[in-house]
């Protein structure tokens, strides 16, 4: 259900997604700057508003940091992803031999996707897939990506073993996961 409001003095809108699953209230920014709100079947729609109106300055240093791309972080244009994806492919496949000179690790294939929400993932059969738009983020959030992704052939988890694994190569990968998650991430 497509909702306003305002904040600020600004005209908000969201989409508000009521789900079975969902055990507390869920927002996302997408890079799009579309805004989604989920939440369990009895919250109110009051509570999902409030929740929104607390989350506001998050919300909008989100769709700021969105905005300084100029729509290529936004862009759902094919055509944009097959002109980049040759290059993005290049430069992650040198990155995962530079990083992986260190660790070592085993993989099968490096694929580059068109994703609205992940900007990599590592999947069981030891393939490591990242996001075309990685090639617009800063080189330090790039590489940590890289990093985060390759070292989960090693702990598929996110444990106290996978962080001091990803803070072999990068020590201050918990200061880029907070920006990444403040300031570019929806859910990773």
């Amino acid at each position: 259900m497509k909702r306003e409001i305002i904040i600020h003095n600004k005209t908000v809108s969201y989409i508000l997604c009521k789900s079975k699953r969902a055990r507390r209230v869920r927002l996302v920014v997408h890079c799009d700057g579309s805004i989604i709100v989920t939440t369990p079947y009895d919250i109110s729609e009051n509570v999902a508003e409030r929740f929104i109106k607390d989350k506001a300055k998050w919300i909008f240093t989100k769709l700021s940091f969105f905005k300084k791309y100029n729509g290529k972080l936004t862009s759902k244009n094919h055509t944009d992803y097959l002109k980049y994806r040759d290059k993005v492919q290049r430069l992650a496949e040198d990155r995962v031999e530079y990083f992986n000179e260190i660790y070592n690790f085993k993989f099968n294939r490096i694929n580059i996707r068109n994703q609205k929400t992940r900007w990599g993932s590592c999947s069981k059969k030891r393939n490591l897939s990242f996001n075309y738009k990685i090639l617009f983020l800063p080189s330090h959030i790039f590489d940590y990506i890289i990093t985060h992704e390759l070292c989960h052939l090693k702990e598929f988890n996110h444990s106290r073993k996978f962080w001091n694994l990803v803070a072999e190569t990068i020590p201050n990968c918990s200061e880029i996961k907070k920006d990444l998650k403040r300031n570019v991430l929806n859910s990773y």
